[in-house]
């Protein structure tokens, strides 16, 4: 007969009187060290018994047992339980815990170095809400959503998948294809297309194609976003910090030797200044003099709010020295995961291998939904209300600032979903956000960008303010609220 659970328990031979105390102390430990995880329904002393090959009441006399001690709860027509209160970690994992600020040596060298992933802001439901990166997801048509999934869920259960292609689904990269070159005019096919879980997959199979470890140089923007940087760290590549300018990144600070350059040219993260022409058409001259390659990282240019939109890197290259990221996280909703590559012909085929090793594919349901909600122009209409959204929180942000909060001198920005701004004076920006956070308010320092815990303690001193998950009827609300923290 199989086994009720996978515990594995070893009684006395049968007909001895301690079959009850081992049955007792066994089930008794594996609740205590975690084995039985706190919640879990035990099976019914029949079942139990005629797996162990005891008697119902050796069983029955176990659970009372243990139910007498606390160890289980009997619930009336439900069965019995592990009692919640006593989860305890597995001695091993508790041991594990008080040793977790060292490295462990059986760790590869490069994974016990690595800097600390940014981690997103405590999770506490705030009264007001400006953190950077979030769309908002009342807005999201989830019921169009919705029905397509199920249309592709009938369709697959008529015809099951096997393993899809590592490069993505044909059509979801022609919806990709079609979608970048109509709101970025970035010239591509579906084959240049390869689908990945998120921009940040994105950034994971560049650098193990394109990185020589502790050979290959990579620059970096400062500030920049520091799980791209952390993504290139844990491929053992030399990391070079660059500063940026109200031009975007400077091109003139970059190190002969470089071989990869990663920037947000459309809407600098954190900063949110765009890369002027001319600074493009130097970075494009420095890749071709030096033989590097260029991460271009576009991960809301769709949100443009005021100017002509400069032509993405990637359209004006003419070196097939650009790689072009995008994602679906802001234009639709994070927990998607849905990011791509547009890639140069000679390096497509080292991609879909790289995308291959690491997790095969995308869903193939998922990517077939978001393929039919791109071709049938739900995308197109949701951006194009969003804009319109986006732009009024915008606005209305910028001047509840100069109103409420005149010591903050924002950061030329036209697109994206969070704005910056210098906070002259003493105040360090950290405090000023530790002070928001206590009033309710939640709110980024520039500082937490910086390449380096030295470097975030010096220059730059300023906020990041999202406008995606406030409404603008409480942006007034919120300003002023940011201003008391800041006297």
């Amino acid at each position: 007969m199989d086994p009720v659970f996978q515990l594995a328990i070893a009684l006395p031979a049968r007909g001895s009187r301690e079959r009850l105390r081992a049955l007792h102390a066994q089930l008794r430990a594996a609740i205590l060290d975690g084995r039985l995880q706190p919640g879990l329904r035990l099976p019914a002393t029949r079942a139990l018994a005629d797996t162990l090959g005891v008697s119902r009441n050796t069983a029955v006399a176990a659970y009372d047992l243990l139910l007498s001690e606390g160890y289980l709860q009997a619930r009336p027509g439900a069965g019995t339980y592990v009692a919640d209160m006593l989860a305890r970690p597995a001695p091993h994992r508790r041991a594990a815990r008080r040793d977790s600020a060292a490295p462990d040596a059986r760790l590869a060298a490069p994974w016990r170095t690595l800097p600390p992933l940014l981690q997103p802001l405590p999770g506490t439901p705030y009264r007001h809400d400006l953190r950077t990166g979030l769309p908002d997801p009342h807005a999201f048509p989830f019921d169009v959503w919705r029905r397509l999934a199920a249309r592709q869920l009938r369709a697959f259960a008529k015809a099951p998948q096997a393993y899809a292609e590592p490069q993505g689904r044909a059509a979801l990269r022609a919806a990709i294809a079609s979608h970048v070159s109509f709101t970025r005019a970035v010239a591509c096919s579906a084959d240049d297309v390869l689908v990945t879980a998120g921009a940040q997959q994105a950034f994971d199979l560049l650098a193990r194609i394109l990185v020589t470890p502790r050979r290959t140089l990579v620059a970096l923007e400062d500030p920049g976003y520091p799980p791209l940087r952390a993504a290139f760290a844990a491929q053992q590549a030399r990391l070079a910090s660059v500063p940026v300018d109200d031009e975007g990144l400077r091109v003139d600070r970059l190190p002969a030797g470089t071989r990869v350059i990663c920037v947000t040219p459309s809407h600098q993260f954190p900063l949110g200044v765009a890369m002027s022409a001319r600074r493009r058409a130097e970075l494009l001259a420095f890749a071709r003099e030096h033989g590097a390659v260029i991460i271009e990282d576009d991960y809301d240019g769709e949100f443009r709010f005021g100017g002509r939109p400069l032509d993405a890197l990637q359209t004006l290259d003419g070196a097939a020295s650009v790689f072009y990221v995008g994602t679906f996280s802001k234009v639709m909703f994070p927990a998607l995961r849905i990011g791509f590559v547009v890639a140069p012909p000679w390096a497509q085929p080292a991609l879909a291998a790289a995308k291959q090793l690491a997790d095969w594919q995308v869903p193939p349901m998922m990517q077939d939904t978001l393929a039919a909600f791109i071709a049938e122009g739900h995308l197109v209409r949701h951006v194009r209300k969003m804009r319109g959204v986006y732009a009024q929180r915008r606005e209305t942000l910028l001047h509840a600032l100069a109103r409420h909060c005149g010591a903050l001198q924002p950061i030329a920005s036209e697109a994206g979903l969070h704005l910056s701004a210098h906070l002259p004076g003493r105040l360090p920006a950290p405090v000023a956000v530790e002070r928001a956070a206590d009033a309710g308010l939640a709110v980024e320092a520039l500082q937490r960008y910086r390449a380096t815990p030295a470097a975030r303690g010096t220059a730059i001193n300023g906020l990041a303010m999202g406008y995606g998950l406030i409404e603008a009827a409480r942006i007034e609300d919120a300003v002023r609220v940011l201003a008391r923290c800041l006297r």
